[in-house]
């Protein structure tokens, strides 16, 4: 397949997010406020980052026909994990509150990690939905229908469905209302749409895409939008997760400019080097964060020795496991393959 830079800026941007995001959660144990709201502003497109990346990449490679046994490879390097990392989370959080007021049973536990993916490896679930969607997408040949209507609605229905859902307070067990696809499903569609004007051949051009995307493109839309989030920030209007409505139209404008401006542009090695451990960056880096409040404790250092710390431990720690895991295949499969870059 050829190599699209851009991708590879866009996952390192996806895995420093999310990495950030929650040690985000960790510092404002201590300090939260204005400016780490702030902060977050741009961390919420961790997540959709990597559900974006896990179509575009197999709209790529396969087009209109995935390989046989494509959806048992994706099982194996995808749920293993998630069976896997929820069961060493589920029971770190079984034994730490076992003795406490807030004790549970361990399978209770760990049905909502498992059943209810109440953990932040949810976004598995999510992906392994949009890889069955892909399958299916070639298999009953809808490629042969145009995207962007369906890119239209697929925004309008994610927005109704996380704008509704909080209306109306919905709460199902666990994480089950962020799992569901109709939330995501504008990532989907997103990308086969800027698949199918990317120009994969030296003939074609920027020209070439339709002027609503042309237009969209432009820096100036996303950073007008920026601006009215900050804005809304000040007032504590929002509330900072990418399940929020107000996320779409931000990633929508966020990638179309990201995949103007980086075009052609190669990333350099420590780029590559965050895509080659991001998977396990993603599953692994709150296990550490946890790891240093137990051993080192929330309080005891000053903030910023604290949140320097944090970084060095998660980052560190998340990519020597990897690295030890992918000695070998069934380590790979189990904790996270390494991305070959």
């Amino acid at each position: 397949m050829q190599k699209i830079e851009e991708i590879y800026w866009l996952r390192a941007y996806g895995c420093v997010a999310v990495f950030l995001f929650h040690w985000l959660d960790h510092i404002n144990q201590r300090v939260d406020n204005v400016a780490t709201d702030l902060m977050r502003i741009p961390l919420v497109l961790g997540t959709p980052v990597f559900l974006f990346i896990s179509v575009f990449v197999f709209a790529v490679r396969y087009d209109q026909q995935v390989p046989p046994g494509f959806l048992l490879q994706r099982v194996k390097y995808v749920m293993l994990p998630y069976v896997v990392y929820g069961s060493i989370y589920s029971t770190a959080q079984w034994w730490q509150l076992a003795g406490s007021e807030n004790a549970v049973g361990f399978w209770e536990n760990a049905k909502v990690y498992f059943l209810y993916a109440e953990w932040h490896g949810y976004f598995l679930i999510i992906a392994m939905q949009f890889y069955a969607a892909y399958w299916a997408y070639t298999r009953w040949r809808l490629w042969r229908y145009h995207p962007v209507p369906w890119l239209v609605a697929a925004c309008w229905v994610s927005m109704a469905y996380w704008g509704l859902a909080y209306a109306f307070e919905i709460e199902p067990p666990g994480y089950l209302l962020w799992v569901a696809p109709l939330g995501w499903v504008y990532l989907f569609f997103l990308a086969l749409v800027l698949v199918r004007y990317y120009p994969l051949t030296p003939s074609a051009t920027l020209v070439e895409r339709p002027v609503w995307l042309q237009l969209l493109s432009q820096p100036r839309w996303l950073f007008l939008f920026v601006g009215v989030i900050v804005l809304a920030t000040f007032e504590h209007w929002l509330v900072f997760s990418s399940k929020e409505v107000w996320v779409i139209p931000f990633f929508v404008l966020f990638t179309l400019a990201l995949m103007r401006g980086l075009k052609g542009r190669r990333a350099p090695g420590w780029v590559r080097y965050i895509n080659a451990y991001s998977f396990g960056i993603y599953l692994a880096h709150p296990m550490f964060f946890t790891l240093t409040d137990t051993f080192v404790g929330v309080t005891t250092l000053p903030l910023v020795v604290y949140a320097v710390l944090l970084i060095v431990v998660g980052s560190v720690g998340s990519i020597l496991l990897n690295k030890a895991a992918n000695t070998t295949t069934m380590g790979a499969m189990l904790l996270g393959k390494r991305l070959k870059v």
